[in-house]
């Protein structure tokens, strides 16, 4: 029996998340789960706020009395229209513009709302320029769709290299994609990036007669510190989209709820939604999860706590810099990129000589330790590990020995 051969190729490169998320597990059975320090996957272990369980509760209280009849059953398939009309009002803030609901498309998360998007605007061998370093799942969403994924430098601090973006525009590009905050940097684009990235797409547009749509992922939006916002997109620049979930504002990866925001003044705005609603019928979504669109409608003006996050955000900086590593601060999401040191002679004959990238070996110098992190080269940056904290925070103060030692044998290496 054979498989796609691209499927077979994408096998062969899965996910390196899941891959260290899965030797964690099996550590923890041999050696406990409180001697192994898993910061691989970026899986939220925070409750969902209260309210949720009393909103849920209180649903199925009416839903077994009989007052929300056919509530489980089909919808139109851009959602429930009330849940859109809410939705609209908080796109409408966080995005400082007038966000009608018939631009709200609710979607099965995130990743779900992606490859709606990618298969609406992307014909074969378009164009989607992407920053490095990027969530690795974003190559697949365009390559399913027929697309050709263009990455860019960004700049040393891992904020937007303008310049870049704009040397690598050409008459195939259908879309530039951002991620802010961002994974796995924790990087926040501040407004005056947003503002010039719109400059250089609408002089491009104006010489080339296309016009590339901004898709925004932003599933980290609420998950920003020290006072920081994530700037909007939709107000910025006509041609934007974004794409955001519920994944990590109010813990609920495992619901898989989204939406879909266009910008008010999008171009082709009826062909582009009507596109966006066949898509999430073809593509077999159908439609969001209903009780899920309901909850969330009633949970607009909740969110996680996010200082938590921020706690730990400070205690894995202080374990790091006990163990004399360089890092980039993060400004938002959970996550913390930090740089490979440099070993003193790697090619030493050893049990880390290999052709691998230096965070491939890191990696291993870490797992020695019973630590587990993701190498950056499965985000197109080798020579950085990604740490996600969405962990206790005695776990981390925990891995502060591990760290140091882990180090210090890397050093001599």
């Amino acid at each position: 029996m054979a498989i796609a051969l691209a499927v077979k190729e994408a096998l062969n490169s899965a996910s390196m998340i899941r891959k260290m998320f899965e030797e964690g597990l099996e550590l923890k059975k041999q050696y406990g789960n409180d001697k192994v320090f898993d910061f691989s996957l970026g899986n939220p272990d925070l409750d969902p706020p209260p309210a949720f369980n009393t909103i849920l509760s209180r649903l199925a209280e009416e839903d077994a009395a009989g007052r929300a009849k056919g509530k489980h059953g089909y919808m139109p398939n851009a959602g429930f229209s009330e849940v859109r009309e809410i939705l609209a009002k908080k796109a409408s803030a966080d995005q400082k513009c007038k966000v009608p609901a018939s631009h709200i498309v609710m979607s099965v998360g995130a990743a779900g709302g992606l490859n709606v998007v990618f298969r609406c605007i992307l014909n074969p061998g378009d164009e989607v320029i992407v920053p490095k370093p990027y969530f690795m799942e974003y190559r697949s969403y365009i390559k399913n769709y027929g697309g050709v994924l263009r990455e860019t430098e960004s700049l040393p601090d891992f904020s937007l290299d303008l310049k870049a973006i704009e040397k690598a525009l050409s008459s195939k590009t259908a879309a530039v994609l951002i991620n802010s905050p961002h994974n796995p940097t924790g990087r926040v684009y501040p407004d005056r990036d947003i503002a010039e990235l719109s400059a250089i797409l609408q002089s491009h547009g104006k010489k080339t007669g296309r016009l590339p749509y901004l898709v925004a992922d932003e599933p980290y939006r609420e998950i920003v510190y020290d006072g920081i916002n994530a700037a909007p997109v939709l107000s910025a620049y006509d041609e934007s989209i974004v794409v955001t979930s519920y994944s990590k504002s109010l813990s609920l990866p495992g619901e898989r709820i989204g939406y879909i925001a266009a910008g008010p003044n999008i171009g082709d705005a009826d062909l582009l939604l009507g596109a966006l609603i066949f898509a999430t019928r073809t593509l077999g979504f159908v439609n969001a999860p209903a009780l899920m669109q309901r909850i969330v409608a009633k949970l607009s003006g909740e969110q996680v706590a996010v200082d938590i996050y921020r706690r730990r955000r400070d205690t894995f900086m202080e374990t790091l810099d006990s163990a004399d590593l360089e890092y980039v601060k993060p400004q938002g999401a959970f996550y913390i990129f930090v740089k490979v040191p440099p070993a003193r002679n790697i090619k030493t004959p050893n049990e880390y000589n290999d052709d691998s990238a230096d965070d491939l070996l890191f990696s291993q110098c870490l797992k020695k330790q019973l630590i587990l992190g993701v190498p950056g080269s499965s985000f197109a940056a080798p020579g950085w590990i990604r740490f996600a904290y969405c962990v206790d925070e005695k776990i981390i103060r925990a891995s502060t020995g591990a760290f140091i030692k882990a180090v210090e044998e890397w050093k001599t290496l």
